[in-house]
């Protein structure tokens, strides 16, 4: 019978602490033992954050003795405590114990001081707050150990100026005020200086900067700086300024507590002058609302009020100078015209056709003792679109308004109209005429671009992007609506059309297409009022879809090539080919039938002509039905086309070509008469300077319907007529064998 075992608990390292900043390196921390102790000794070794991990070479250990070294520095705020592993070998390396924790606790030092959050905090509060009003909270930060007094924090103010109007909360750093009187007439802006102090206020310190403003309000009243202003003003003079009216206001300037309001109490029964604020001086500027007459009323006596726009506060003591009287004289001068309507505003829609009246401005002439007739020009119309009455003063277009235009200043065209009378000397008054171009929803958006690729499978790069422009402004512009054209419902079944944003939309195809160019009908609207909608036709190339969903290489260039052909350009090329090539069969059916013109012209002269070309060419002629024919005396009697007189000129020849040849020399005999005329032929053709005719003139041909019949009947002849064969003999030694045959 055993009796129970007693069973050896493992090793077990306490926590060790180390103090951060720790200047004694090497530092022993703990020396750790295995009980399970072999002959030969044990080996220990420790792993983990610091020894062999990140940060490397802080701790170390002695493997035979087990003594724990720290080689470096700590610094508790980056590392508050390391956790590591040791382990007990035998020399053999095999393992002794099971690897326990050994856990370094780094132990804060006060070695950091407050940080406030920002250099400058900034309060505001409004004068005369009452005490305990808070403004503003200050906020430091400390780095060390926040269990500790180390970034326990304290707040203090070290300067604030003499007054001492503000406090500060020790603990929370809340800035508050602690006595009434804040004026920010007085002062405006305080600058404290508070500080932050670890250790419960007795640390490490940090300052900082608090900078208090003090926000107006109307504590002070508007104060005219006299109590009677003099001004003067010539009669008929409208919307002209009068003078000033000065005031004082000691609260800020610019705000709603000093800009001042005045207003005329007295002394201007039918409103004719007006009074408002410069909103840079605060001063009061006196103004004609209204012509004075002279011969009427020479002077005025007005009393003003001055008040701020923001109401006094009821602590605000009243001023003695709230009222003024200012005493205005009307000044007697000669009257000009008057434009009651100073500027004249009007609108017109763009496009408007030219000679279309858009106003009528005219002046008044206060003279009214005296008969005078007003004329009117346009002073300055910068763009020429304008025409005016010079009697009526009606203005009508002279051009088409257009927009957009360089005249035009934010839609805005500016003229300027010139009223002039006829008194001696003449007065003139200038009138600006404002109109406004306002825009007309004339343009339909337009497809950009009209065509494209896309992949005619579904779902996988069978998709466009399609856009739109207009020519309009807005508001007759985008957003566009994209739809496929109602009137072929049927492309709904392979196409679907989705907008993507304002000017786009997505086109899809909902299923699998063969390869090929599509035209699809598509409509587009605009936004405008009313809307403008235009169909037109996007030619989509469909292509053979990669693996990607993407157009293969070789088919993508193609059908883009064939896609950037719009259906419209593609009509509009054929149309001019078309055009082109009847042109050029009617220019070569008329050059044909000029041709064939003059070769039957040619013929039909030479059926008579070839009558002599086959007499003898000693004879006289052949009677009256060769008084027609060639005459034969120009080849017997050359010396007329001698080079003393001055041949015709050619039209149809060369310049550089030669001058002709000297006359040829006749025939001795009727025989030769064949070689003559093949001379003949062959210098005419050639010389420049005789008549055209010479060069048309067919020696060969016999010619058809003459009296004589050609030479082929001589021997084709089926018919038993007699004919007279003798005058052959006659035709020299070349005919006289036909003679001897048929003679």
């Amino acid at each position: 019978h055993e009796g129970p075992r007693r069973v050896k608990r493992a090793w077990v390292i306490p926590p060790i602490s180390v103090s951060e900043n720790h200047k004694r390196i090497p530092h022993l921390l703990v020396q750790i033992k295995s009980d399970k102790q072999q002959p030969g000794g044990v080996i220990y070794s420790i792993k983990g954050p610091g020894v062999d991990e990140e940060p490397l070479g802080i701790f170390s250990i002695d493997k035979f003795s087990g003594k724990v070294f720290l080689n470096a520095m700590l610094d508790r705020e980056e590392n508050d405590r390391y956790r590591l592993r040791a382990f007990a070998l035998d020399l053999g390396g095999v393992t002794l114990e099971d690897p326990t924790d050994l856990e370094i606790i780094v132990v804060d030092q006060n070695d950091n001081r407050p940080l406030f959050r920002q250099d400058v905090f900034t309060g505001h509060v409004v004068e005369g707050a009452e005490p305990g009003t808070c403004v503003m909270t200050v906020d430091a930060t400390d780095a060390d150990d926040p269990d500790t007094d180390n970034a326990a924090l304290r707040y203090s103010i070290l300067d604030q100026g003499t007054n001492g109007m503000f406090s500060i909360n020790a603990t929370t750093g809340e800035i508050c005020t602690t006595r009434p009187g804040l004026d920010r007439e007085t002062m405006g802006v305080y600058n404290l200086t508070v500080q932050a102090a670890d250790m419960s206020g007795d640390g490490l310190t940090t300052t900082a900067m608090a900078v208090i403003y003090l926000e107006d309000i109307n504590d002070n009243p508007p104060e005219f700086t006299k109590e009677e202003f003099s001004m003067e003003v010539e009669e008929q003079a409208a919307g002209v300024d009068v003078g000033k009216v000065f005031v004082h206001d000691k609260d800020l300037a610019g705000s709603p507590s000093w800009l001042a309001k005045f207003t005329i109490l007295e002394g201007d029964p039918e409103g004719a002058f007006a009074i408002r604020t410069d909103p840079h001086t605060n001063d009061g500027v006196l103004s004609l609302v209204k012509p004075l007459d002279h011969e009427v009323r020479d002077r005025f006596e007005l009393t003003l009020s001055v008040q701020n726009e923001r109401p006094l506060e009821p602590t605000a003591p009243a001023s003695p100078r709230a009222l003024a009287t200012v005493r205005v004289r009307v000044r007697d001068v000669n009257e000009a015209p008057v434009f009651r309507e100073n500027p004249r505003r009007i609108s017109v829609l763009e496009g408007t056709p030219p000679g279309t009246p858009i106003t009528t401005y005219t002046a008044s002439d206060p003279d009214t003792h005296q008969i005078q007739t007003l004329t009117y020009a346009l002073l300055y119309d910068p763009a020429d679109w304008l025409q005016l009455d010079p009697h009526a003063g009606t203005v009508r277009t002279k051009r088409e308004l257009l927009h957009p235009s360089a005249f035009l200043q934010g839609g805005w065209y500016i003229a300027l109209v010139l009223a002039r009378d006829d008194a001696e000397p003449p007065l003139s008054a200038t009138g600006t005429l404002s109109i406004e171009i306002l825009e007309v929803n004339d343009h339909a958006p337009q497809l950009q671009p009209p065509a494209g690729v896309l992949c005619g499978r579904p779902g996988r790069g069978g998709t466009l992007l399609l856009g739109a422009t207009d020519d309009d402004r807005p508001p007759h512009g985008a957003p566009f609506h994209f739809q496929l054209s109602p009137q072929h419902p049927q492309l709904a079944r392979n196409w679907s059309i989705t907008r993507f944003n304002v000017t786009h939309a997505v086109l899809a195809v909902l299923a699998e297409l063969p390869e090929g160019p599509y035209s699809l009908p598509l409509l587009l609207r605009d936004s405008g009022t009313p809307p403008r909608e235009q169909q037109q036709l996007l030619n989509v190339s469909v292509c053979h879809c990669g693996r990607d969903g993407t157009c293969q290489d070789g088919v993508l260039a193609a059908a883009t090539a064939g896609a950037g052909i719009t259906l419209g350009a593609l009509l509009i090329i054929l149309g001019s080919i078309l055009l082109l090539l009847v042109l050029a069969a009617l220019g070569a059916a008329r050059v044909r039938g000029r041709r064939r013109a003059l070769r039957k012209g040619l013929l039909e002269r030479s059926r008579d002509d070839m009558r002599d070309n086959i007499l003898n060419y000693d004879e006289q002629g052949g009677g009256e039905e060769d008084q027609d024919a060639y005459d034969i005396n120009q080849l017997r009697h050359p010396e007329l086309f001698s080079p003393r007189a001055k041949p015709p000129l050619r039209r149809d020849a060369p310049l550089s070509s030669g001058t002709p040849m000297a006359p040829r020399k006749l025939p001795n005999s009727p025989s030769d008469i064949e070689d003559f005329i093949n001379e003949g032929l062959e210098a005419a053709d050639s010389d420049p300077s005789v008549p055209p005719y010479d060069t048309a003139l067919i020696y060969d041909y016999e010619g058809s319907g003459s009296v004589a019949s050609p030479l082929s009947s001589i021997v084709s002849s089926l018919t038993d007529e007699d004919q007279d064969y003798d005058y052959l003999s006659e035709w020299g030694p070349r005919f006289r064998r036909l003679a001897d045959l048929y003679g």
